[in-house]
């Protein structure tokens, strides 16, 4: 027999699982590095993300004056909110230490990299966090080949699916 403790301990954990991906970015970019930051968020916000009702697909990251935002990360409006409820698509700052700023912002500059934020998730604390990925941008031939290489390992799994 189980104890109905433990099975609402497990269903809580399952229910506060929310990671939001952006899985475009993966085919349109070569990863180098990745950072974790946090957001500033309003009080809508985070139960609208509570809700999985977020969406990274059209984000972007830029410094302004020494501090990390990001833009175009839609999160939808709480349901029952009231006339304090937030914008969609507003420009949030992301929370991360000072040095590591000053490397990514140094990196940014120099060279073709490009900041973009892949993942979107809800720590143990209930905090949010943003997986921020240092990136440089595929070229044509790139995505080609990632595609043929997903298509190989998609057949091989088939063909071992077969024979067993």
């Amino acid at each position: 027999m189980t104890d109905g403790r433990n099975v609402t301990k497990m269903a809580e954990k399952k229910k506060n699982k929310v990671e939001i991906l952006n899985r475009k970015a993966r085919h349109e970019y070569h990863f180098i590095d990745t950072y974790e930051a946090g957001l500033v968020l309003q009080g809508t916000e985070i139960k609208s993300i509570r809700s999985n009702n977020a969406n990274l697909r059209d984000a972007y990251c830029f410094f302004k004056k020494g501090e990390l935002y990001i833009k175009n990360m839609f999160i939808a409006e709480y349901n029952f909110g009231n006339i304090f409820n937030h914008e969609t698509r507003r420009t949030r700052k992301l929370l991360m230490r000072r040095q590591e700023l000053k490397k990514l912002e140094k990196k940014i500059k120099e060279r073709g990299f490009t900041l973009i934020p892949y993942r979107l998730y809800l720590t143990e604390r209930g905090f949010a966090k943003v997986e921020i990925a240092l990136a440089q941008g595929k070229k044509s031939h790139d995505k080609r080949q990632s595609i043929k290489e997903k298509d190989v390992k998609r057949d091989m799994a088939r063909m071992k699916k077969i024979r067993l």
